[in-house]
């Protein structure tokens, strides 16, 4: 038995509430059971020194937990005078996710940010941030194409993610904070809407792991995803 009582392949509660913030060209809030993350998008009509004159856009992103994210106040990582490790990690993973679902010659030269800011922790916090950051995006880039700054979408295929592991011996799709700390193999699957890879981040915490239960994890991601991917444009769609 999961300690949330879901079955063994059952997401967590899922909500994406779009345009929460007044100035961003796009923002949503997504929560994920217990997992709240606020995802903003900034359109800019410049891009980095490494693109300019290339005429191709870019999608980057910034990620942070607030200070009482988590059960125990953190420190800024502000006041620190730099980002910890685990945050850049993060937030590159977020950028790549991201850009892999991105026509950047249809975007055109201009860059969009994407700020995802962990409002409360519980589990799956990179995974909800890339999924309310493709929300976040697409409604950025809807306005560009209401304006017809652009013209044909640059959003190939809608981008999620999900967690799965092997909790008390057995394989489970997103897990929440008890589950992610007492996981024997704790993996996060990023996908494209339709189901091809982007990225795999797995590693054997407690045990080692099988390639039956690697195709276990696979399987219970792609049900994930697709779920994720349907809230994703019935958010998006209105």
């Amino acid at each position: 038995m999961r300690p949330s009582g879901r079955s063994l392949d059952q997401m967590r509660d899922v909500t994406i509430e779009t345009n929460v913030t007044k100035h961003a060209e796009g923002s949503c809030m997504i929560k994920v059971g217990d997992t709240h993350v606020l995802c903003t998008a900034t359109l800019e009509e410049r891009v980095p020194p490494f693109v300019k004159g290339s005429g191709l856009g870019w999608v980057t992103a910034e990620y942070g937990m607030l200070p009482r994210s988590t059960t125990s106040r953190m420190r800024r990582e502000a006041t620190a005078g730099k980002q910890g490790g685990r945050t850049v990690e993060i937030q590159r993973l977020i950028g790549r996710s991201l850009r892999a679902g991105v026509d950047r010659v249809a975007l055109g030269e201009r860059q969009i940010t994407i700020d995802c800011d962990v409002i409360q922790a519980d589990g799956g916090t990179r995974c909800a941030a890339i999924t309310g950051g493709w929300v976040a995006l697409k409604l950025a880039v809807n306005k560009l194409m209401k304006t017809g700054a652009v013209i044909t979408d640059p959003l190939i295929d809608p981008v999620a993610a999900v967690s799965c592991g092997i909790y008390a011996g057995q394989s489970v799709l997103d897990l929440d904070y008890p589950e992610d700390s007492e996981a024997g193999v704790d993996g996060n699957f990023i996908m494209t809407g339709s189901k091809k890879l982007i990225e795999v981040q797995m590693s054997a915490e407690g045990q080692v792991f099988s390639r039956a239960q690697m195709n276990e994890l696979m399987d219970l991601a792609e049900k994930g995803v697709s779920e994720l991917v349907a809230l994703q444009k019935a958010a998006t769609s209105a």
